[in-house]
């Protein structure tokens, strides 16, 4: 049984927290919001509650784990580069690849000589920090594959009596997972886009770019295995957005021709056109990508719950800022990220 508390964001209960806390003391496993998704808290230090994140999450073994700290000077010492992006963008939706702390346990690095750390941006998730007084592995608190959750009722559906603890504050304000930026190469590379943007880290450090594919072990969950995704297949609709309710409409009836139930998932520019979909969800507005990283997951699973077979997702947002990332997740949760090579061993 999953014990739930409902918080409110600004001013959680510190008793509230003072228990959760316990409980990942303990060992533990402790659902909590943050800016981004809910994550799925444990004891960094302790590979027993570390590896209860896998156990209930069924998450690969070889899929890294980012730690949350409360605050950046918590951190061990850090580069001058990793300290004028914290200065900038901690706490925030930016995760940093640094060398590995021997003092956490080696399950969150997956035997890699890297660390993904990160600061959040949310009140309850600092102070249950602090209050733990130890940094959290936390990566989404989801089934390993789904839409990460960006609400409590989002967590339950997926982890109901795997985690011994949920901080239900309501939804999450970005929607999308944090950036992660790889500082152990030069120049640095983004290896999974996220809530904040390419342009803002370029700001800071000129030579940063988005990585292509690599052979070698994933330096950062999110970019190795199928992620995001429904139950329902997920089909990317591009084109202009001119065009977008023609092409949806006419795929729609193609998919309901061969008797599939078939969902839509669209900006709300044409979420009131007739497309014909068993099922019509709108995102957020095309003019609002901010709205619409923030309604995706939700979107993602509120459609697939209808029960269909199908769902075509309006997909042609600008390849950049916000825009990116959005793109980046429809094609992991469609499976169209292109792998490894052919022998390299990297499933």
């Amino acid at each position: 049984m999953t014990r739930v508390w409902y918080v409110k964001p600004e001013h959680p209960d510190p008793a509230v927290l003072a228990e959760a806390a316990s409980i990942l003391r303990r060992g533990g496993l402790v659902a909590f919001p943050t800016e981004t998704v809910y994550g799925l808290g444990a004891d960094a230090t302790s590979s027993r509650a570390v590896q209860g994140i896998f156990r209930a999450k069924g998450r690969p073994p070889d899929n890294p784990l980012i730690v949350h700290f409360a605050d950046a000077g918590d951190l061990p010492s850090l580069s001058a580069a990793a300290r004028r992006l914290a200065a900038s963008f901690w706490p925030g939706p930016l995760t940093l690849v640094i060398p590995r702390v021997p003092a956490l346990a080696p399950e969150v690095s997956c035997g890699l000589d890297t660390l993904a750390v990160r600061v959040p941006d949310h009140p309850v998730a600092r102070e249950l920090i602090r209050r733990a007084g130890v940094p959290l592995a936390a990566p989404s608190a989801n089934r390993s594959g789904r839409p990460s959750p960006t609400t409590g009722e989002h967590v339950l559906a997926d982890l109901e009596g795997l985690i011994d603890g949920l901080l239900d504050a309501g939804p999450t304000r970005v929607g999308l997972e944090s950036t992660v930026l790889d500082l152990t190469v030069d120049p640095p590379a983004v290896l999974r886009p996220g809530g904040l943007s390419l342009e803002d880290l370029q700001r800071v450090l000129p030579g940063a770019h988005v990585a292509g594919p690599t052979a070698g072990p994933a330096r950062s969950p999110g970019i190795r295995h199928r992620h995001y995704a429904p139950r329902a297949r997920v089909v990317p609709v591009e084109g202009a957005a001119s065009g977008a309710r023609a092409t949806l409409k006419a795929m729609v009836i193609r998919l309901r021709g061969e008797g599939l139930r078939v969902g839509a998932l669209v900006t709300a520019e044409l979420a009131g056109a007739d497309l014909k979909a068993d099922v019509v969800r709108a995102m957020g507005s095309r003019a609002d990508l901010a709205a619409v990283a923030a309604g995706l997951y939700a979107g993602l699973r509120a459609v697939d719950e209808a029960g269909v077979d199908v769902i075509l997702v309006e997909s042609d947002f600008p390849a950049a800022g916000l825009g990116r990332a959005i793109q980046d997740r429809l094609a992991r949760a469609a499976d169209l990220v292109p792998g490894p090579p052919p022998g390299s061993g990297i499933q």
